[in-house]
């Protein structure tokens, strides 16, 4: 039989849905199941976005549409970022692409070659890894413990550029810890990125419009406008708008990386579908009464889970301001058994709580961090309370 290419080999699942179809199934088995597994929003866009879509199929041509992006896309995507703060940019700057996932796996390609390094910050989002394996890029990672609020230094960023990595990924918010970064945290960053002109930088800030407690989003180039050479800005819709189904990711950046996106989609995507197209301009520039009302009711989700992970003894639970993602430092039960079943690190954990309790949430080890587990607080309303109290009675009933 013919052999398959390297990359496959490099190629697994997502640890994220290995959890959530684990979940899925026991549930359709006839187990109560709770799931804080999967970063889905769980609510669905305004009215004004299923309009649009349905006058674009109406109106449907048939034909194929542009390998950037149609211009009223991009035009509504400009006047997003205008709104972030981020001004200069036009369309030459912009491409679409499949979700955000796709804009990525498309700067691999288009940055990296085979060995060259990728750097960024632990925890990580799990795609970041299998992405770079994919690509053959060597990976620095750069560890960011609870005691420092899951957040990289200035002083560690420097060191890490010294060594002249071809690729620093950063996020934020952050997925998984939901860690946001300060205007002063960036600015202090964003001068630590200017005096190494050899990296290229993208920001993955999907969740720009997740963020709580008047923290406000920040990005690099509005403190050090020459990284504007060199910063790619990620975004998407899935999350801000409930749309994680009609998979739209959008980039901003230097117009030389804008045109390789544009170029690799003429070779394999070539284009948005048209009702999509319709819909993300919708999205984009409508009413924004639905994802306003739902970063309200995500900040009080995450009071919620905070202050009952804070009230588990042993467990350390930085503060998130941002996306809709816990990441509790849960290490106090390894060494430590539930009946007759050993805990002995965090996927043990994970398995223990999903068998004995019906709770579906991410292992730490998944991003990065083994301490940690990743609770995304995005069920339905009705089922968090409970899942919380299940996750509570779980550490109170643990013994040495």
């Amino acid at each position: 039989m013919p052999q398959f290419a390297q990359r496959v080999g490099r190629a697994k699942p997502s640890a994220i849905m290995v959890v959530a179809e684990k979940a899925k199934a026991l549930k359709a088995a006839g187990r109560d199941i709770i799931s804080f597994s999967i970063g889905v929003p769980n609510f669905l866009p305004g009215p004004h976005v299923y309009e649009a879509a349905r006058q674009s199929l109406d109106h449907d041509s048939g034909q194929y549409g542009s390998n950037r992006g149609r211009d009223d896309l991009l035009d509504a995507f400009l006047g997003h970022l205008r709104g972030l703060g981020l001004d200069g940019y036009e369309r030459r700057n912009c491409a679409v692409a499949v979700g955000a996932k796709h804009v990525l796996y498309n700067l691999a390609e288009a940055l990296l070659d085979e060995g060259d390094t990728i750097a960024f910050p632990t925890p990580y989002w799990t795609s970041y890894l299998d992405i770079a394996e994919i690509v053959g890029a060597d990976i620095q990672l750069l560890p960011c413990p609870p005691e420092n609020d899951y957040k990289l230094t200035p002083d560690q960023l420097d060191q890490a550029l010294a060594r002249k990595p071809r690729v620093f990924l950063f996020n934020n918010p952050s997925n998984p810890t939901g860690m946001v970064y300060s205007r002063d945290e960036i600015a202090a960053l964003a001068r630590v990125l200017a005096r190494h002109p050899d990296t290229w930088v993208i920001t993955d800030d999907i969740y720009n419009s997740m963020v709580f407690d008047d923290v406000g989003y920040h990005n690099f180039v509005q403190f050090e406008p020459s990284l504007r050479e060199r910063v790619i800005f990620v975004d998407s819709l899935s999350k801000t708008y409930g749309m994680p189904g009609w998979r739209v990711g959008l980039m901003a950046g230097p117009e030389s990386v804008a045109q390789a996106l544009v170029t690799l989609n003429s070779n394999h995507i070539t284009s948005l579908p048209e009702v999509v197209t319709a819909a993300a301009v919708a999205a984009l520039s409508g009413p924004q009464d639905v994802p306003q009302q739902k970063r309200a009711e995500f900040q009080a989700r995450r009071d919620q889970v905070l202050a009952a992970m804070r009230a588990i003894t042993g467990v350390v639970c930085p503060r998130p301001q941002g996306a809709f993602y816990v990441f509790p430092d849960v290490s106090c039960a390894f060494g430590r058994r539930h009946g007759e079943l050993a805990i002995g690190n965090d996927v043990d954990l994970c398995q223990v709580l999903l068998q004995v309790k019906g709770v579906a949430c991410v292992p730490g080890s998944a991003f990065g961090e083994p301490r940690g587990m990743r609770i995304s607080y995005t069920c339905p309303a009705e089922q968090l309370p409970e899942g919380l109290r299940r996750i509570q009675e779980f550490f109170a009933e643990l013994s040495d």
